[in-house]
C-alpha cells in the first residue's frame, strides 16, 4: 500500500503523484496543505501546534482520524506519521513538505528514513524537483527521469563500499565513497534512467529534475 504524507514545510507540487487508492496522512501542520490543495486527509496526525481549532474542526475534515500526541514528546509529528503509515502496512512512503524553514528539522527530516524501524518502506521525500531516497545495504534504486538529471550519491555515518551505478556519466563498479567526501555529488544522467547498487553502508541518494 502507498502513503502519502504532507509534513509542515514547504511544497511546489503533488496533485501528479496522487491517486484515489492513496492512504493519506497530513503531519500536524502539513493539514494547511491538504486544506489548500483541497484534499481531504484520512488522518491528521502530531500534537497539532501549528493548527487552530478551527482547522481542526472545519468542513473539509469532518470525519477524519485525529491522532493528538502531547507537545512534550521523543518524536516529530513527520517521524510520528512515518510510524502510523508503516503500522497501517504501507510498502511505499511519499512525503511532502520535509524540507524548508529550520535547518534542523530539515535536516532530521532528511534523515528519517534511516531509522530502522522505518526500513520495511520504501521513502521518498519529494521537493520540486529534488528526489530523495536512502539506500541500505545489498539494495538496489532505479530512478526514473531524463537525460541531464543530476543524481548525488552521499554515505551516511560511514563509508559506503561496492557501489555500482548504470545510466550516469561518472560510472561506479563495485566503488567506494567515503563518508565526509563530496565527489558522489552532481552525477549526470545519460540515460532516462539510472540505477544504483550498494553493498555495505547506507547512501542517500538524491535526484535532480532538471527540466
Amino acid at each position: 500500500m502507498r502513503t502519502i504524507i504532507f509534513a509542515n514545510g514547504t511544497i511546489d507540487n503533488s496533485d501528479s503523484i496522487l491517486s484515489g487508492k492513496d492512504l493519506i496522512i497530513a503531519a500536524d501542520g502539513g493539514l494547511h496543505h491538504c486544506l489548500r490543495l483541497g484534499i481531504t486527509p484520512d488522518v491528521v496526525i502530531g500534537d497539532l501546534d501549528s493548527l487552530t481549532t478551527d482547522d481542526i474542526k472545519g468542513p473539509q475534515i469532518a470525519g477524519v482520524e485525529i491522532i493528538r500526541y502531547p507537545a512534550k514528546k521523543d518524536q516529530t509529528d513527520l517521524e510520528l506519521a512515518l510510524r502510523l503509515a508503516i503500522d497501517r502496512g504501507a510498502d511505499e512512503i511519499v512525503v511532502f513538505g520535509a524540507m524548508g524553514g529550520r535547518w534542523d528539522m530539515s535536516i532530521a527530516n532528511i534523515l528519517l528514513p534511516a531509522e530502522q524501524n522505518l526500513s520495511n518502506a520504501t521513502i521518498r521525500i519529494i521537493d520540486g524537483r529534488h528526489e530523495i531516497m536512502l539506500l541500505r545495504a545489498g539494495k538496489e534504486i532505479t530512478f526514473q527521469g531524463k537525460k541531464e538529471d543530476i543524481l548525488s550519491l552521499i554515505p551516511l555515518g560511514r563509508d559506503a563500499l561496492g557501489i555500482t551505478t548504470v545510466g550516469l556519466e561518472y560510472p561506479l563498479k563495485d566503488d567506494l565513497l567515503r563518508f565526509g567526501s563530496s565527489r558522489g555529488i552532481s552525477n549526470v544522467f545519460i540515460e532516462n534512467s539510472a540505477t544504483v547498487f550498494l553493498k555495505q553502508g547506507l547512501l542517500l541518494c538524491v535526484h535532480i529534475r532538471t527540466r
